[in-house]
């Protein structure tokens, strides 16, 4: 007696594709709400609590900021990043679902994007690397990095971080008080900050070594093209030249950028090293 199955073996296989695609697609977009979440309230309070409007600082109603609808008080609608955070994050889950980081797996790797995404909009908005974070995210670049690279390479890349961007760190100091000297202003304004060293250290220990210089690398690669171009920009505009060397921009997304590519995109960033 021949078996005939109830399902075409290709209708089955659809079916099984499409219900696998539910578990990147809920982590996206839960991601992504809990991404800009962190971002709307961790800058103003430090800790988990109600978010605010951010042109009327009324509380919103917690039905209202999950749908993403206008705030009640003033009306106005939410911003842009709101929607584009959860999109593009289904869309990183999605190709992470058929491409797993190598030797962290989906799952872990999925919360390490969370992270990556917290800690890039933040500081973008804020120009701030917070305490919780980078308590969270010493513990996330420990494990990352014991799974990646094992002890010795974590510790060493970890301790390498710090190295690489503690010395950063004192040549944006000197970098501001020749900028102060020839401006002839009084500014106390970091071109880095301690922040940033916190997160070297972090992603040095997400990375290891010798991963880690690379990273650094590309970052200072990333935000030296950003600001060259944002410098160009305000000198040819005419109404900022003078003040086309006051500009500082948040060095942490471009570490943060560069140590995604690095983790997730590994083939292509091998392209960027001549063999």
């Amino acid at each position: 007696m021949t078996y005939t199955p109830l399902i075409h073996p290709c209708l089955e296989y659809n079916v099984n594709v499409t219900l696998s695609l539910i578990v990147p697609l809920f982590t996206g977009l839960a991601f992504g709400w809990i991404a800009n979440y962190l971002a709307d309230v961790l800058p103003l309070t430090r800790r988990l609590s109600r978010p605010t409007c951010l042109h009327c600082e009324a509380p919103f109603h917690w039905q209202d900021y999950l749908l993403l609808r206008r705030c009640r008080t003033c009306g106005k609608t939410r911003r842009a990043r709101a929607w584009i955070v959860p999109l593009l994050l289904t869309v990183i889950t999605v190709y992470t679902w058929f491409s797993p980081p190598h030797k962290i797996g989906y799952a872990f790797g999925s919360i390490l994007i969370l992270y990556f995404t917290t800690v890039f909009l933040i500081d973008l908005e804020h120009r701030l690397i917070l305490h919780p974070t980078s308590i969270a995210g010493a513990l996330l670049g420990l494990c990352a990095g014991l799974l990646r690279s094992g002890w010795r390479d974590t510790l060493i890349g970890g301790l390498a971080g710090f190295a690489i961007m503690f010395a950063v760190y004192l040549f944006g100091i000197l970098f501001t008080r020749w900028r102060a000297r020839r401006l002839q202003i009084d500014d106390d304004e970091e071109a880095f900050g301690q922040g940033d060293v916190i997160l070297g250290t972090i992603l040095g220990l997400a990375l290891g070594w010798p991963l880690i210089w690379f990273g650094m690398l590309v970052a200072v690669l990333l935000g030296g093209a950003v600001s060259i171009l944002v410098m160009l920009v305000r000198l040819l505009s005419g109404r900022f030249r003078e003040t086309a060397w006051m500009v500082f921009i948040p060095y942490g997304p471009f570490m943060i950028v560069s140590s995604f590519l690095l983790i997730y995109f590994p083939a292509w960033m091998k392209m960027l090293v001549p063999s």
